[in-house]
């Protein structure tokens, strides 16, 4: 049941990124003045719309995507006299790439809220202040604890599990795995801890004991900290998010420019039987199915299961972001880079003082755009067959 959970959670993040998607074309384009008369979900038979203003809104049976329809997209678009004013290939090159561009510019404002969102809402997991267990004595093997061994400073002090440390010698406790550096530097000197227990507080004064590891002499107490999901500050969860989602952006750029070279063993794996790589190609099936498992993952907190949730579905949004923007039609990348060439050969005729050329004509890149479509489809099949038939075993 989780992993059908899973699934459908997954399915509804996909369809909520296309709209957002869309919706970025859709807001740029009346910002400056453009007619959108139709912004759908889904492609193929029309199952329920409304009308509102110029634009009709609506779902379609197939949720393979979304469109926003903007007029004159295309130099043979029959256009009224009132529409060819606010049509798309009447507008400035300025306006006509933020209006192309919305789109992945969306993708990545979604994939950095929601890591931000991971951050500073959910946590990351790290080591907490809190006390998991008490050592009934120090010991560097794995031996139990013979009869005659001292006890532990933290079981000698009283410390208890569940005890939550506030502040060690006098400094709040803000970063546990930096703050516990303190107690290591302490060896055999009295260590001031302020404790939270249930409802009080409690002053407590321990002497760590010396231990001397790989030549080291460190200050031990004999507790286990527990790990859990710990929330950041708003800055520092910037910070993070702003690292990470570079992170997510420079891997996607690398995964891009070499998805050439992983075809050949796609196709192994897709027909000749051979395992799968966790690191090669996958598909949205694969993607779902990445969000099944992690749904039905009986070893992770509720916490986690929606920490890794979010990041899959962000670092989707991050690479579809990217793959958007590569210069081939029919990517809004391609309609880019026309726009670009319309740009160059308007200010070329402005400075040489000759008419306005016409735009370029979409239909002659026909070819193109269907060799492109083409070798995108059989690659999204090849993918789609790849998950179903030997789908890669995630780690989770």
């Amino acid at each position: 049941m989780l992993k059908v959970l899973g699934v459908l959670a997954f399915v509804v993040a996909l369809l909520m990124s296309v709209m957002i998607h869309e919706f970025g074309h859709f807001l740029t384009a009346k910002k400056f003045g453009m007619k959108v008369t139709e912004f759908f979900l889904g492609f193929g038979t029309k199952l329920w719309s409304f009308q509102r203003g110029e634009t009709e809104f609506g779902i379609k049976a197939i949720p393979a995507g979304g469109y926003c329809r903007i007029v004159g997209m295309s130099t043979h678009e029959q256009l009224s006299t009132e529409d060819e004013p606010r049509a798309f290939i009447r507008a400035s090159t300025p306006r006509r790439l933020i209006v192309l561009g919305a789109g992945s510019f969306t993708h990545f404002l979604l994939g950095f809220l929601l890591i931000f969102i991971i951050f500073i809402g959910i946590g990351v997991q790290a080591i907490q202040p809190v006390i998991e267990q008490v050592l009934p004595c120090l010991t560097t093997s794995s031996k139990p604890c013979a009869s005659s061994a001292p006890l532990s400073p933290a079981l000698s002090a009283g410390l208890k599990p569940g005890d939550r440390i506030l502040s060690v010698n006098g400094e709040k406790v803000v970063d546990w795995s930096k703050d516990i550096l303190i107690i290591r530097a302490s060896a055999g000197k009295p260590v001031a801890l302020v404790l939270q227990r249930g409802s009080e507080k409690l002053a407590i004064t321990v002497i760590p004991a010396t231990e001397v590891i790989d030549g080291k002499t460190i200050g031990m107490l004999g507790i286990m900290s527990k790990v859990g999901l710990q929330r950041e500050s708003f800055i520092t969860a910037t910070k993070d998010t702003g690292a990470l989602s570079w992170n997510l952006f420079s891997t996607s750029v690398t995964s891009l420019i070499s998805i050439p070279t992983k075809v050949p063993a796609l196709f192994r794996q897709t027909f000749m039987g051979a395992k799968r790589d966790p690191y090669g190609l996958v598909g949205v099936v694969g993607v779902a199915q990445a969000s099944a498992a992690t749904a039905g993952n009986s070893y992770m907190s509720t916490g986690k299961k929606v920490e890794t949730f979010l990041l899959i579905i962000a670092s989707l949004n991050i690479f579809v972001g990217i793959f958007n923007l590569l210069p081939l039609l029919p990517l809004d990348g391609g309609h880019m880079a026309v726009a670009l060439v319309d740009g160059f050969r308007r200010s070329r005729a402005r400075r040489r003082g000759l008419p306005e050329p016409s735009p370029v004509d979409l239909q002659v890149l026909t070819p193109i755009t269907i060799v492109v479509f083409v070798l995108l489809v059989g690659l999204s099949l090849m993918l789609l067959a790849a998950d179903i038939f030997n789908p890669v075993h995630f780690n989770l």
